[in-house]
């Protein structure tokens, strides 16, 4: 998630998500207020759209303190006691802070007896060598996806994502990490008109309808926004899924998904981004002292309903693309 300030972050006023399903441009229009419930609670297609500023890199401050059953380290997580056919997938976790973990997508390849690496890169872990592995999955983070001088780590970074999937090499990203496999894709990454924060829907595209890692799931999809960042499409992408405020909210490019949104966050986590101090002074500043605890709150209360698709949605990912 990327994290910016603007003097245009104000909800804009309803448009129709299923207007962006077919990829037409959301109407100018006035903005109008909202209030913390409307905001927060995913009746309105176009409700809270805030963002607290980007982080200014890693620092003690911003370490997350992420308790044992949210950062499950490599080899204590007991095998999967069922059949699978991930047991010999090695899978690539490329991750940009502590707390924000593959969340329900660790879990399900757990489940499914897949070996897990996890990079840390904001911690200064090295990249490996991709071709150790079968499958990639890059999550989110506080950064942007073009902070290659302030962070020269993103650079290696977007040069293995490139590497691996120009070579076929199954990757999943997730907010940032979509962003970063845009951007190895020789897509533009930039500033949104405003920024987009909150519990919100995205409509699927027909392509997404008819895709076969989407299919399945509701047209209109209940996700957690939080990002000021947006992308264009890639050459040769074809987009899945789209906002009003952002048609580009999902695409694939040959064996590599993308999605802007997350699905992924348990309560858990929630709580714990409820305890870190950059997060709650930023989303203070934007939404008031008031909503800002009401917005994570709302995390925390949705995200068991988003959780289901995001495992349909992940195992899907492996059942078509992985395995």
């Amino acid at each position: 998630m990327v994290k910016r300030t603007s003097a245009r972050d104000r909800p804009r006023s309803d448009s129709s998500v299923s207007d962006w399903a077919g990829g037409r441009s959301a109407p100018d229009s006035n903005r109008n207020r909202l209030s913390p419930v409307d905001r927060f609670s995913g009746d309105h297609p176009t409700s809270g759209f805030h963002a607290p500023p980007r982080l200014a890199g890693r620092t003690t401050a911003t370490r997350c303190q992420v308790p044992t059953p949210i950062r499950r380290e490599l080899g204590t997580h007991p095998r999967a006691e069922i059949p699978s056919s991930l047991a010999d997938v090695r899978t690539l976790v490329l991750q940009h802070i502590a707390c924000e973990p593959p969340g329900i997508f660790e879990d399900v390849l757990h489940e499914r007896g897949a070996g897990l690496h996890r990079v840390e890169l904001d911690e200064g872990e090295p990249l490996p060598d991709w071709r150790e592995f079968d499958a990639i999955v890059a999550m989110g983070g506080p950064m942007s996806a073009t902070d290659d001088e302030r962070l020269p780590w993103l650079a290696a970074e977007k040069q293995l994502i490139a590497e691996a999937v120009q070579a076929d090499r199954p990757f999943w990203g997730v907010c940032l990490g979509v962003q970063l496999l845009a951007a190895s894709l020789g897509a533009r990454v930039y500033p949104g008109p405003a920024p987009e924060v909150g519990i919100l829907p995205v409509a699927l595209t027909l392509d997404g309808l008819t895709d076969p890692v989407f299919a399945g799931l509701p047209r209109d999809l209940l996700t957690l926004q939080w990002h000021g960042d947006t992308f264009d499409m890639p050459h040769g992408a074809v987009r899945l899924a789209g906002s009003p405020a952002y048609p580009n909210q999902a695409f694939r490019y040959e064996r590599a998904y993308g999605v802007q949104f997350h699905l992924e966050v348990s309560a858990e986590m929630a709580r714990e981004w409820a305890r870190v101090p950059e997060y709650v002074a930023s989303l203070e500043r934007m939404l008031g002292a008031e909503e800002a605890p009401a917005f994570l709150a709302a995390i925390e209360n949705r995200a068991p309903e988003m959780r289901i698709a995001g495992r349909a949605l992940f195992e899907r990912w492996l059942d078509h693309v992985v395995a």
